[in-house]
This record gives C-alpha cells, structure tokens and sequence, in this order.
C-alpha cells in the first residue's frame, strides 16, 4: 500500500497526534466499539484477516512513510468532504472495497485519529476469535529453529491457544530470552540472573555486617 503520491490539503494546524503513549479508558472504549463493527462487517464476507493485514498495513507501513498522512488524518480544519476524496482517490484502486469503506465511515463519524487504537482493537478481538495470542520474545540471539519450535510447543500446552511469536533480539540481555504474554512475565536471561546474584549477595553482606555489629554492641547499646 503506497500513499506517496497522493496530494494532500495543507494540514498545517490541528496536527494532533495519532499515536498517543497512553490511551484514557474512554479512548479504548470507542476503539473497541469501531473495531468490533469492522470486524463484523469484514466476518459477513469471510474478510477479518484480510481487513486486519490493510489497516496494519495503513498504520504501520503508509503513515510512518509519509508525515503528511499523519497530519492530514488527525486534522481538525481540513473537512471530511475533503478528507472522503482523498481517501477514496489514494485507496480505491489500491485497497479492498471494504477497507474503503471503514475508512470513510470513521471519517464520518470524525475518528480517524483514533485509527491506532482501533487497529490495536481489531488485531486484539480478531486473535481472540481465532484462539491466538502475541508473544512478545527478546533474546540475546536469534532463537534457532529448535528452540523456537519447543518455545512454540511449550506456550501452546501452557495457555491452551495458538502464539505467534514476534521474536526481537536484546543484546543487552546477555544470554536467555525474556518471554512476555500481556501481564504474564517469563524473565530468564542472564542478565536477570545476574543482577539477582548481585542482591543475593548484597543482602548477605549486609545481614553479615549487621551481624558483626550486634556481636559488638552491649544491650545498653555501648
């Protein structure tokens, strides 16, 4: 998908972000409800992956590669006459009918500055639908493809749903990998291990200290 061409009003002013760092529950509310909508309409025609991979692809292929998609979309001085032109000029020929479509009713309702955390609440519902889960993997290595078929093997038996690994290497790790499941937090790289060892044996030098200091003191406290 490629909106490099595309001729875009001035969105000089009103340049709200579409990437906020923390999202208000009110926010994830109203990304849900648009999220769930696209997603029926998209299941009507056997269509939830295929409208997911687009609006991944719009948010995290289109709009880092051009700025001015990111202004013009959150904008709040250009119209949404001009807004539906654009998108069904850049889009039509380039993209599902469907996928259209759910671009242009979000510019209707004035929320394609939400498009991020409605995206996040499509890819959320579609995995629970499907019975999958992201697995958010940093190693110290690339994972061979043994260790990432037993890894596989091993979230599969522990959370009972399909995971899909989205494996980063952390040199900064030292050895080991860090596994995380939304809250559910496996840490077993070396420089845990470490830094674990170091308390240890912190904690054991001050008890012994102490120890050493009580052995000296009177109950008096001289």
């Amino acid at each position: 998908m490629n909106s490099r061409d595309a001729h875009l009003p001035d969105a000089r002013a009103d340049r709200a972000p579409l990437h906020p760092t923390v999202l208000d529950v009110g926010t994830q509310r109203v990304a849900k409800v648009y999220a769930e909508a696209i997603l029926r309409a998209a299941q009507a025609s056997n269509q939830g992956d295929e409208i997911l991979e687009e609006f991944e692809s719009l948010v995290k292929d289109v709009l880092p590669a051009d700025p001015r998609w990111e202004a013009f979309l959150s904008s709040g001085v250009i119209g949404q006459h001009a807004k539906a032109q654009a998108l069904r000029s850049v889009f039509s020929s380039r993209a599902s009918p469907l996928f259209v479509q759910a671009l242009l009713v979000l510019n209707d309702h004035g929320r394609l500055n939400l498009l991020r955390p409605i995206v996040a609440a499509c890819r959320e519902l579609r995995d629970q639908q499907a019975g999958r889960m992201r697995v958010q993997v940093r190693s110290a290595i690339p994972l061979p493809d043994d260790q990432h078929a037993q890894l596989l093997q091993q979230l599969r038996q522990t959370f009972h749903k399909e995971p899909l690994l989205e494996v980063q290497v952390d040199h900064d790790l030292l050895g080991g990998m860090v596994v995380q499941v939304g809250d559910w937090l496996y840490d077993h790289s070396v420089r845990t291990q470490l830094e674990s060892l170091r308390d240890q044996i912190i904690a054991r030098s001050s008890y012994e200290i102490q120890s050493g200091r009580d052995r000296f003191c009177t109950t008096d406290g001289n």
